[in-house]
């Protein structure tokens, strides 16, 4: 596998995590270089470990899961979208010069974004592929692409508010419907 066909894939299975790292953006009240180096480092880390986990369980744990893999990853971004539009719609009572990143939700939202990326590590598993340099590029691609997201996402938030939380929390849940849409074959 050439270089260009692994940065192609980093760049497909980094889709995901990009407009995720945008909605994130959008809920910061100022741009804090530590969190979006924390939420692109997440990104790019679970990006790059799930090709690994593919390859190393290889093709009966992906026909296992296949059946529900988009179910898995709807409703993992179904929840936390929902919990980003609940947050907008309440009263900003408390608000802090430094809101706390929540680690269990990017945790939950880098697994949710990288469960695609299993599949390909799967299809590591029976094509000639320099399997260390495929995770580290695909590590690095999506740590590149989730760090913009985070920044273009800060931009957009600063013009909008609270609509653009809420643009956050659905553009989650439109995500996981687009993958159970395009799993299901409706799309």
């Amino acid at each position: 596998m050439s270089l260009l066909e692994i940065l192609l894939i980093a760049v497909g299975v980094s889709a995901d995590a990009f407009a995720v790292s945008l909605s994130q953006g959008v809920t910061m009240r100022r741009f804090r270089w530590r969190h979006a180096l924390l939420i692109a480092g997440l990104f790019g880390l679970f990006q790059a470990l799930m090709p690994l986990l593919g390859w190393l369980l290889g093709k009966g744990f992906a026909d296992a899961i296949s059946g529900v893999d988009h179910w898995i990853a709807f409703g993992l971004l179904a929840l936390i979208g929902g919990k980003m539009l609940w947050e907008a719609f309440q009263d900003d009572e408390e608000e802090d010069d430094e809101p706390s990143l929540d680690l269990r939700g990017l945790l939950i939202l880098a697994v949710a974004t990288s469960i695609d990326a299993l599949a390909v590590g799967v299809s590591f598993a029976v094509l000639p592929v320099n399997l260390p340099l495929a995770l580290t590029v695909i590590g690095v691609v999506t740590f590149v692409i989730s760090l913009i997201g985070v920044r273009l996402g800060r931009s957009v938030g600063s013009w909008l508010g609270k609509p653009a939380e809420i643009l956050g929390g659905l553009i989650l849940i439109g995500i996981g419907l687009r993958i159970v849409l395009s799993h299901t074959g409706v799309i």
